[in-house]
């Protein structure tokens, strides 16, 4: 391991790869410099800095000190933003709560992560009101009265391995996994963009990702370590999102979760012939997809891999090889291994497992979840549960998840958090989620339901679930089944499921 590592040229001599000097120095260079555009408002570093020191004043008011966690339930703002600078320069620790969580499943992260203040939107207050979190004060987004004053940012002493956010996985088996993403493991993810995107000074990146997830969290340092500027908006808009773009000018756009598959649905001609983007970089774009797409819209496309438990990205497809994801990144070796821990010939497929060069480039741990450390770290290396295999050239191509996990627009989906619910309903004796082809992302869910006495209508049970189930969670089409295939140990042998829906009830055709 490297404790000053150089596969980062940005870095300057005496960093150590950290991210409060980087943001504080940033911030400080230039109070005029506009680093920062959300929708129609620019932004500059000291209106930046103003709104900073007054979110740090207000901690000191709601007594949240050093070490302590904040849950944060916004939808994408300035001052979500300013919040999130806040929260890393002060080392409380900041626990990013999706928008789209709903009854169960925002309940566990919140017992679970046990913040001590719950900051959410006003049009999230119901959500909040009747759940059982373990004492953590709920409050509604303040307003800050007035222009802000200008004030010195407070930072004390934060250590590069200090966790700086606990990330919630959407899912593999079991419960949700909090990730401890640590000070240096965001500073990887945003100097990894640079690389990804191949961000050049100047350049205008458009975000438009929740910052709940590490997609839109790992931008928020980019404008420090090159001369370039972030356009956020508040979500994706497949109608808006061209005009967007042209408002700002942008050269980069990360793809995710079956984003340019919208956008390729549009009427041709939908996009101007003279827009300004010029890299897509992201995950899942097909083989087959792959010349239409970097033709229609005349962008270079750059896939990568790589999960939040590795500071976000392991690999890089540089070379424009149609469907695959390229190598491994400079600071990471990169095995691909059979059940047995055997290294797997060119051409078949093995688990991908990561080792980092870079100390801290991986998770230290997941919260209060030994079992689940344990199994990913063995002998300082990531073993990710995701498979892919190798061609004659190095490159890899992913094949996917072992374990029982859908990915539905850019979000990793537990069988067993939908599953769970679903055996809540007093007429569902059982049920199995499965993950099926999509037109638009990676896959749509199939839910298989073995009711008790009598079955429910499918309109019914569905309007049921979306009152406790995150959008991405919720299944699209439905099938009944008379009775499920056990295996021994009473579990579902969902490998015998039918992928086909056409004998399934479709919720969007309904």
């Amino acid at each position: 391991m490297h404790r000053y590592p150089n596969y980062f040229p940005h870095r300057h001599p005496d960093d150590e790869l950290d991210c409060v000097p980087l943001l504080v120095a940033g911030l400080s260079a230039d109070p005029l410099r506009t680093f920062l555009q959300f929708d129609e408002r620019a932004i500059t570093c000291g209106e930046a800095v103003a709104h900073i020191a007054q979110w740090q004043a207000w901690f000191g008011e709601q007594g949240v000190v050093q070490g302590d966690r904040v849950a944060v339930m916004l939808g994408n703002s300035a001052e979500h933003i300013y919040l999130i600078y806040a929260l890393m320069l002060s080392g409380i620790v900041w626990v990013p709560v999706n928008t789209r969580l709903r009854a169960a499943g925002l309940e566990y992260v919140l017992q679970h992560a046990e913040p001590k203040l719950f900051v959410i939107d006003a049009e999230f207050d119901a959500l909040g009101a009747n759940l059982d979190y373990t004492g953590a004060r709920r409050v509604r987004l303040p307003s800050f009265d007035g222009a802000a004053a200008p004030r010195s940012l407070a930072t004390p002493a934060i250590g590069i391995h200090d966790p700086l956010c606990i990330i919630y996985t959407s899912g593999t088996t079991g419960a949700p996994k909090g990730v401890v993403f640590t000070h240096r493991m965001m500073r990887i993810a945003s100097e990894a963009v640079l690389r990804v995107a191949d961000v050049r000074a100047s350049d205008r990146l458009f975000m438009w990702e929740p910052l709940c997830h590490i997609g839109g969290a790992q931008m928020l340092l980019v404008p420090f370590l090159l001369p370039v500027s972030l356009h956020v908006v508040a979500r994706f808009s497949a109608s808006q999102f061209w005009p967007q773009v042209a408002r700002a000018g942008a050269t980069q756009l990360h793809y995710l979760g079956g984003m340019l598959d919208i956008l390729m649905q549009l009427p041709p001609g939908s996009e101007p012939h003279d827009h300004t983007l010029r890299v897509a970089w992201g995950a899942g774009i097909a083989a087959s997809a792959w010349q239409a797409i970097e033709q229609r819209f005349g962008v270079r496309l750059r896939e990568c891999y790589g999960m939040t438990e590795c500071s976000s990205f392991a690999t890089l497809n540089s070379t424009g090889k149609p469907g695959s994801i390229g190598q491994a990144l400079p600071w990471f070796d990169l095995e691909l291994l059979d059940d047995q821990g055997r290294a797997v010939a060119p051409g078949k497929p093995g688990e991908i497992v990561l080792t980092s060069k870079v100390e801290g480039a991986l998770l230290p741990m997941y919260l209060k979840n030994d079992e689940a450390t344990h199994s990913a770290l063995r002998d300082g290396k990531l073993h990710t549960g995701d498979h892919a295999r190798r061609d004659a050239d190095g490159d890899l191509f992913f094949i996917g998840r072992r374990t029982d996990s859908m990915r539905v627009r850019g979000e990793n989906v537990s069988a067993w958090e939908i599953e769970r619910i679903f055996a809540a309903h007093p007429a569902v004796r059982a049920s199995a989620a499965i993950g099926v082809a999509s037109s638009v992302g990676e896959q749509d869910i199939l839910l298989n339901v073995q009711f008790k006495d009598h079955a429910v209508p499918w309109e019914s049970l569905h309007a049921w679930a979306s009152e406790r189930l995150a959008s991405f969670q919720l299944p699209r089409y439905y099938r009944a089944v008379a009775q499920f295939e056990l295996t021994a140990s009473e579990r579902i042998r969902k490998h015998l499921l039918s992928r086909e829906v056409d004998d399934a009830w479709d919720r969007l055709r309904h």
